[in-house]
Order: C-alpha cells, then structure tokens, then sequence
C-alpha cells in the first residue's frame, strides 16, 4: 500500500465518527428522544417505553457484539458486516420520520429506533476493530483521537443545522425564529421529525470515503466460522481472561468510569436545571460547549497518546473527571465551592460551564484513549472479538449510575448529594487501573493458536 493510499485510509476511517455521530447527537439526546418522550402519544407511558427500548437495544448488544465479533475475526472479513449494519443504521433512522405527533401505536416506533441504534453500535465495533491496522502501534493513539474528535465535530455541526433550519419550538419556529426549512409543516412536527431523515442522509454522504478509501488487510487464514463455534471460541475466552489480569482489569476500570461518564452526561443537565434553575437552551449550550472542549481535547489526547502512550492519558482524564464531580457538588445557586456569593451572583453559572468545559475535555479523551488501550490488550488475530467484550462490559453496568444515583438522591433529598456516586465509581476504575500494563500482555497471547 502506498502512502497516498494509507493516508486516504486513515482519513476514510475517521470520516466513520464523523458521520455516525449524529445518532448520538440528535436521536439519543438532543433532538428525537425529547420529541419522542413529550409529544408521541402519551408522555409519561411514551418515556417509559423509551427507557425499556433502550435497555432492550442494549441487551441485544452486550450479548450478540462478542460473538460476531468472533465471527468475523476468524473470516477476516470487517468490510461486509460494516456494509449490513450501516444499512440497519440508516433504515432505522430514516423511518422516524413516521413518528407523527400524537400517535397512538408507539411500537413500531421503537422497533425501527433500536434497529437503527443495534445498526450504529455494531458498526462502530467492527470499524474500531480496524484502528490497528491503520498504521505503527505509535501512531495509534493519536488516529484515535483525531478520529474522535472529528466524530464530535460532525455531531455539533449536524445539531446546529437542526436547530437553526429544521426543529420547531412550540411556536412553530426554529432557533433563529424561521419556520422549517424546504416547506416542512410546523403543525404536523415534520421539521423535528426530520431530524430521522437528516441524520439516515448525514450518514450516507460522509461515508462515502469510508467505503471508497478503506480497504482490509489481508490476513494469513481466513475461515467461515459458524455460530456453535463462535460461541465455543468466546467461551474459551472469557474463561482465559483469569490469566490475563492487565486485560481484565482493563475491562473492569473501563465498565466502571464509563458508566461514571455516562451517568455525567445523563445527569448534567437535569442537576443544572433542578440545582441552579437553568433553562433548556441554556442547557443546549452547555451541551455545545462540552462537545466543543470534548473535540478539542480528543485531539490533544491523542498527540500525548503517540509520546506517552494511552494508559497516563486515561489516568489523567479519570482523575479530572472526579475532581469535576466532586466539584460540581458545591455549586449552587447561592455558593460555589460551598462559600457563599450574593444572590442572583453570575458565578454558579460561570463555575457550572467551566465545570462543563472540563468534562468533555476529559470525556472526549478519555473515551479516543481507551479504544487505543483496547487494541494493546486485545488478541491481535480477536480484535473485533476483543472490542465486542468491550461493548459487553461498556453495556453490563449500564445501570449502576442511574440507579446509584436516584438511590442516594432519594435517601440525601439532594440532587447534589445525589451525584457523588459518580465520584465513587471513578475512584473503583482508578484502582482497576493500577493493574492494566500501558503496553498490553503481549506474552499472553503466544502461548495459544488464533483460532483452536
């Protein structure tokens, strides 16, 4: 391959983040999963039923991702299976545009939602899967990085045309007081709704280096791998992972600060509101600001990544991201730092944002850096598989914040006092930490075949 060729490789790879981010950015959290919760039928039922098809996706997820990734590690094959679950990521997000206010039958809805979110997810493990085979073991990181950072440009500028163009308030006008773009209804939600079409087009444009400058590397000995197999071979495993203490404390660290990020992410904007009394664009803001540090800062992480190596980049971010939280605590509306400043002071908002700005810093790093650590402790011939357990572990607590959280919230009485479980889960993935090797055990994977 020539170095034109890499570098066109290396770019078709990363354009994957750019446009599958959207998914996240406007269906998962800003645009489609509000409308869905407050205007699809009823509100309170249509929220719930939200959480359980969530949930659902995720357990389709955390069990399926190790086994295919399985199946297509002993094939040798990422291409196809990218090509399947880019089609399922993009007819799931296009038919939401069917999800017209007031509807009564909400499942079809949701059916459609979760194949688009299984398609996004699974399409993601395969192509992170490629990220060592993208050049020098050195070179990884900063890859990574870069790569997440540009996943988190395209989220942002994809939110900004939605709310300026396309997404109506309640008066029936977007962010800059125009109704929707290309004639859509105000009335019937169809700039809102939009947003399904939008982001299934988004999607289908900036993938098109991926699939034009992306090419897999040949492998020694590619095989069709059937299910029985494949569920032997992960079988065999997990129950090797024993022997493999860097790789699975890596695992656990990574299960346990990534539902703390999440739990950041979830809960950061209804502390803002419930605490400090925040409005939802000021909300929408500080969302566009965490993104904006969070790209930054991907990008810086993976530059320390290429000198350093990944494991002091997540150490570091780790350790910002619990000062953060246990900061967050004594900010109110009448004192920061719990030291009291006069009423209706601009400073608790100020110290919120900062704050802010300071968690997508370390998120976005954080974040890029681990998928570099996982191609270090991974099988070199599983990578894929490797990444599926990485899903599974990323899915298996996904309950844990949540449910610490609104445990304590209810026991304190305190939103404030209610987030530091957060804090507690960092702590847990600190010490984890102290068991990973920065470079992987390398040793460990000599002493068995690829594929037994």
């Amino acid at each position: 391959m020539t170095e034109i060729e890499l570098k066109r490789r290396v770019r078709g790879w990363m354009m994957f983040d750019f446009a599958s981010q959207p998914y996240n950015t406007l269906l998962l959290t800003f645009i489609f999963g509000p409308y869905f919760a407050t205007v699809v039928g009823d509100p309170v039922a249509a929220q719930s039923l939200w959480g359980f098809a969530i949930g659902a996706a995720g357990i389709v997820i955390a069990v399926s991702a190790p086994v295919l990734g399985a199946m297509a590690d002993a094939s040798g094959r990422h291409l196809p299976w990218i090509w399947v679950f880019s089609g399922l990521y993009v007819l799931g997000a296009g038919a939401l545009w069917f999800a017209v206010p007031g509807a009564e039958v909400v499942l079809p809805i949701l059916i459609v939602f979760c194949i688009g979110l299984i398609g996004m997810e699974f399409a993601t493990i395969f192509t992170n899967a490629m990220l060592p085979g993208l050049g020098p073991r050195e070179e990884v990181g900063r890859i990574s990085g870069s790569g997440w950072a540009l996943g988190y440009v395209g989220g942002v500028l994809a939110l900004i045309i939605m709310l300026t163009m396309f997404a109506e308030n309640e008066a029936g006008v977007t962010l800059l007081g125009q109704p929707p773009a290309l004639g859509l209804d105000p009335e019937a939600r169809e700039g809102t709704r939009f947003v399904g079409p939008f982001t299934a087009l988004w999607f289908i444009v900036f993938m098109v280096p991926f699939f034009l400058w992306v090419r897999a590397e040949p492998r020694r000995e590619a095989e069709a791998l059937p299910l029985a197999r494949a569920l032997r071979q992960l079988g065999d495993t997990i129950r090797r992972l024993p022997r493999r203490p860097g790789f699975t404390a890596f695992l656990g660290a990574s299960m346990l600060y990534r539902d703390a990020l999440n739990g950041l992410y979830t809960f950061g904007g209804i502390y803002a509101v419930g605490v400090l009394g925040w409005s939802i664009v000021d909300v929408g803001v500080f969302g566009i600001l965490a993104a904006i540090t969070g790209a930054i800062f991907a990008w810086i992480g993976g530059r320390i990544n290429r000198a350093q190596g990944p494991k002091p980049v997540i150490v570091g971010c780790v350790w910002a991201l619990l000062a953060a939280t246990l900061l967050v605590v004594t900010v109110s509306p009448t004192s920061v730092l719990f030291v009291p400043v006069p009423e209706g002071s601009a400073l608790p908002t100020i110290a919120f944002y900062v704050l802010g700005a300071v968690i997508g810093a370390a998120g976005g790093s954080l974040q890029a850096s681990s998928r570099t650590m996982l191609t270090r402790q991974a099988h070199p011939d599983r990578m894929t598989e490797g990444f599926g357990l990485y899903a599974l572990a990323g899915k298996a607590t996904a309950f844990l914040a949540p449910l610490l959280i609104g445990w304590v919230t209810l026991v304190s009485g305190s939103q404030q006092w209610g987030i530091l479980p957060i804090a507690g889960l960092f702590v847990a993935g600190l010490i984890l930490l102290a068991w990973v090797q920065p470079d992987g055990e390398s040793g460990a994977w000599s002493e068995e075949s690829s594929y037994s």
